[in-house]
């Protein structure tokens, strides 16, 4: 069974007004070609383009093959990496126009690095092949959109995030670990690295946020802990995270301005 997550498109763009910009609600599933046609009509309409993609939207069921039925199968299939797929492929002519005109266009996937290895599968196989979806829609359009000088990239937290999702995912045993939850804002700072970058020069990485962060220069991370007592080796590990990320890391040329930006109010050390 999937939760409904509290909230609305409505209360999130008003959450964007609040913070200074300017929000679009839009109703949208994804997984029908129609609605996000008109979805993507409305926002060049409103916006005058698009300069960037994040594929945020994913379904969740950590569940074994015996507790998941073709209907949750298909679900997570459908939004996961069809629904990746699809909102690429609808917003692409608007992206390679914003390559032409220099503004620097990218695609942001929240999907984790490709790693084959059983530990990743064995519990909860059709989550695994929907997420890693997400992830191969990267590793191929990252060559493909090389030629239009659109990036494509993926981005992953290190320790679990504390999202409206994770509320309902965890079992009640399970509450007492949100304090080693990191809050989501460690995921946009990392992003705002990333979508800072050249679009023709940095593309197809699979990057994990602190590990880009730090290569940026960030070396206090407890702004981003919900618990700020809670030792950094207690954090809550995310999934899909192989031990050897930092070494496989690749780092951006540092451009620590658009970190600190980020940081505004938060007292990060950089």
């Amino acid at each position: 069974m999937f939760v409904k997550l509290p909230g609305t498109i409505y209360t999130a763009a008003k959450a964007i007004d609040a913070a200074g910009g300017r929000g679009l609600p839009l109703i949208c599933d994804i997984r029908f070609e129609d609605q996000v046609k008109a979805a993507v009509e409305k926002t060049v309409q409103t916006f005058g383009g698009i300069d960037i993609l994040i594929n945020n939207a994913s379904a969740i069921s950590l569940t074994p093959m015996t507790e998941t039925p073709m209907k949750k199968y298909d679900l997570m299939n459908q939004i996961n990496g069809r629904g990746t797929y699809l909102c690429t492929l609808t917003c692409l002519p608007h992206l390679q126009a914003s390559a032409k005109k220099g503004r620097n266009p990218h695609v942001l996937t929240l999907s984790p690095p490709l790693d084959m290895r059983p530990i990743w599968f064995e519990n909860h196989t059709a989550y695994s092949i929907a997420k890693y979806s997400m992830s191969l829609c990267t590793l191929g359009l990252s060559r493909e959109f090389a030629q239009y000088g659109i990036a494509v990239n993926s981005l992953w937290p290190l320790t679990a995030i504390d999202t409206a999702a994770m509320s309902v995912i965890v079992d009640d045993a399970s509450k007492n670990t949100v304090g080693r939850y990191r809050n989501a804002y460690i995921m946009a700072d990392a992003a705002m690295v990333i979508l800072s970058q050249n679009s023709r020069e940095y593309s197809g990485n699979f990057c994990i946020d602190e590990a880009i962060l730090r290569q940026q220069g960030v070396s206090d991370f407890s702004v981003y802990k919900l618990d700020k007592k809670c030792p950094d080796s207690e954090l809550f590990p995310d999934f899909f995270v192989p031990e050897d990320i930092y070494s496989q890391a690749k780092a951006p040329p540092a451009k620590h301005e658009f970190v600190a930006a980020g940081f505004a109010g938060r007292k990060a050390k950089l």
